[in-house]
């Protein structure tokens, strides 16, 4: 069974302290091994023998048995004899003291050194929980941080060290979840009102003719005929939030696309458009191939083309072009309108932003999803897009898509 509490769950700052504590014992074992070695082969063993001579006493046996000694040669032996007896006394003595100071000097080491791994640990958890503060922020900070509390920053102060890095990306991995539930949420609340817009002009158009107590065939037709464009406005709002979902979510089954075909198209289908707002086109479109979700640049190519036509003003001009650059396939939409400032732009491709409202007498009112499902359906697609305000009046919009890297023939009408 495990035993609760600190020990059963090993936290970092006890592993880090027993770290350091062992770390600690290693360094200071190997600094005793050397140090008792080093002492050890500096303590002699042994007494040279001129040190034995010069510390013969007088009066020793070696003394007496010079005194008995009747020839050269029994002198000589009598010498040889005490100083090998005074040698093996002296070496015995300093083997004893070299034993006794190594002992002490081990003893003494390993008292230090438990003393100090013990210092050492306690050390090394005190320092591992500064070292660790800043994670516990993060941790604290990860816990308060809901889709409700986004807005909470580390905002850790210190050197530029890893950790510091961690709470800074932490901070901007926040800062990115806030704009994205704040956009989730804007968004949610747009297609709220945008598909509320059409049920309220149905439901009124059908109680003003209901409350009215003689019903004309007439009154009839006109309450059917609103309500049938409110409907095609609604069935028009979710067909563009249903693309901009898929978008959103990935690409499906992908095939090699000629962006001037889809161009060529597109513009068919704006044909009454044009001719009701008197605009003018011209066409640059060469072949630029691309493999992509047929769908979804079908559809990015006729918004391109849908807003230049709804937004444009009568008697304006538009223009196409489509081919191969820097090795991409690039589509780009050109046309007059109102005067749009730099700084505006980017506020072009949110969801649900509408700037103006110069369409055609026969277009339909747009949703304001043109530019965001273009932009979501690029960014699929590995592409850019970048929008550029013309001088006098209009918009300038390019995409670039990844080329396909192969040759077809033209397959244009």
């Amino acid at each position: 069974m495990r035993t609760p509490g600190v020990l059963s769950r090993r936290p970092v700052r006890l592993r880090l302290a027993l770290l350091y504590s062992g770390l600690f014992l290693l360094a200071g074992a190997a600094l005793l091994a050397v140090t008792y070695g080093v002492v050890a082969d500096t303590l002699r063993s042994t007494v040279p023998p001129q040190k034995v001579a010069a510390i013969t006493r007088p009066g020793s046996p070696s003394d007496k048995c010079k005194a008995s000694a009747t020839t050269p040669a029994q002198t000589e032996a009598c010498k040889r004899e005490a100083l090998a007896a005074a040698q093996g006394i002296a070496n015995a003595a300093v083997q004893d003291q070299r034993a006794e100071a190594l002992s002490r000097l081990l003893d003494n080491s390993v008292a230090g050194l438990a003393v100090m791994a013990v210092v050492s640990a306690l050390l090394g958890w005190i320092m591992a929980g500064r070292v660790l503060r800043p994670v516990h922020a993060i941790t604290a900070a990860a816990r308060r941080a809901s889709e409700e509390n986004l807005g909470e920053r580390i905002a850790l102060a210190g050197p530029e060290d890893e950790l510091k890095e961690l709470a800074d990306t932490f901070d901007a991995m926040l800062a990115r979840l806030d704009a994205a539930f704040a956009s989730q949420r804007r968004f949610v609340a747009n297609a709220s009102h945008e598909l509320r817009t059409p049920l309220t002009v149905m439901r009124t158009a059908i109680d003003v003719t209901l409350a009215k107590p003689e019903r004309t065939p007439v009154q009839l037709e006109a309450m059917a005929a609103e309500v049938r464009q409110a409907t095609v406005q609604a069935e028009r709002l979710v067909e563009a939030l249903l693309t901009l979902a898929r978008s959103d979510r990935g690409t499906g089954p992908r095939s090699v696309l000629d962006l001037a075909v889809l161009a060529e198209d597109a513009l068919d289908a704006v044909t009454p458009a044009i001719k009701s707002g008197s605009l003018r086109v011209t066409t640059g479109l060469e072949q630029g191939l691309t493999v992509g979700d047929p769908v979804l640049v079908e559809r990015l190519v006729g918004n391109l083309i849908d807003n230049a036509v709804r937004h444009n003003i009568p008697g304006g001009w538009l223009e196409l072009a489509s081919g191969s650059r820097e090795g991409r396939a690039f589509f780009s939409v050109a046309n007059s309108g109102p005067v749009i400032g730099q700084q505006e732009v980017a506020a072009l491709f949110e969801p649900f932003h509408r700037r103006c409202q110069h369409a055609g007498p026969d277009a339909p009112e747009g949703s304001g999803l043109g530019l965001s499902i273009v932009a979501s359906v690029v960014r699929a697609h590995h592409g850019d897009v970048a929008a550029v305000p013309v001088p006098d009046g209009g918009l300038e919009v390019t995409m670039l898509l990844p080329a396909s890297g192969q040759s077809h023939a033209d397959g244009r009408a």
